[in-house]
């Protein structure tokens, strides 16, 4: 009698990604929290009294903040480079090693081809340019922040310096999102870091199923309560079959997404389905 082999799900292969990719862009993150903090209580600190004392102090904050902000944009960049240069890639090829796993079928069977470079490619290139225009949008508010912080300390003598107003009006801690909605940037960072990570490796599990498998149908496994093209999407996709085109097209509804596609080769050739259909 033979021992089944309990073969891990996508979700687990992906961990130690997510979880490496969400520790490095939270930890640039933070680079720009710490510099808030740093600039807010040296600032607090300068009482009125010595003008040229007063412009020195100001401006040694000011250098110390600045340098802060050229440390975020190397360590956020370089964080987007080799999670689109890298990483994606890597999971994008977990993803289609998964379905050949659960097909019973070789992992050497998949290779690079110009159609799983083409989709790893785009999905990369967009992924790219959501973190970049999201580093380009902190240093944004990071500046403005600098520009009020610098104009409060300036008139100190009229004004007491208030650095909880400051940091309320200017949450560097934040990430603005959608329709100017902030969220914390540790809660974005693991959101933005899953949900890319779900959807290349479904986009690749995807992929394989047709190109290296031959495969027309998946079988969806997700959370019970999740919608096919959204979470809240009246279409379940959880025990569902889809067609694999249908599976290109939503390889995930929303961040910490739990989707997995299985192959169907029973159904190879199979045309009276309905894409959707319950199992």
């Amino acid at each position: 009698m033979t021992t089944p082999v309990r073969r891990r799900t996508l979700r687990a292969r992906l961990l130690a990604y997510i979880t490496d990719a969400t520790a490095r862009l939270q930890a640039a993150w933070r680079i720009l929290t710490t510099a808030q903090n740093a600039l807010l209580t040296a600032l607090a600190a300068i009482r009125p009294g010595n003008g040229r004392g007063i412009s020195a102090r100001i401006r040694t904050a000011t250098t110390v903040f600045q340098r802060a902000l050229a440390a975020f944009d190397r360590a956020a960049t370089a964080f987007a480079e080799r999670w689109a240069v890298s990483d994606l890639p890597l999971i994008y090829r977990e993803g289609a090693w998964t379905m050949l796993d659960n097909a019973d079928q070789d992992q050497g069977l998949f290779a690079w081809t110009d159609r799983h470079r083409a989709a790893v490619t785009a999905a990369s290139a967009q992924y790219y340019a959501d973190i970049t225009s999201r580093i380009q949008e902190a240093l944004r508010r990071a500046r403005a922040f600098l520009r009020a912080a610098l104009a409060a300390a300036r008139n100190t003598a009229t004004t007491p310096f208030d650095a909880e107003a400051l940091r309320r009006e200017h949450p560097l801690d934040t990430v603005i999102y959608g329709a100017r909605t902030r969220y914390p940037a540790d809660a974005w960072a693991h959101a933005a870091v899953t949900w890319q990570a779900v959807t290349t490796a479904n986009t690749g599990a995807a992929r394989a199923a047709l190109d290296e498998l031959g495969c027309e149908w998946v079988e969806v496994r997700d959370g019970p309560d999740c919608g096919w093209e959204s979470h809240d999407d009246p279409d379940r996709a959880n025990r569902t079959l889809r067609t694999v085109q249908d599976a290109l097209a939503h390889p995930s509804a929303h961040p910490h997404c739990a989707r997995e596609l299985l192959p169907r080769l029973d159904l190879i050739g199979r045309t009276e389905i309905r894409s959707g259909a319950l199992l």
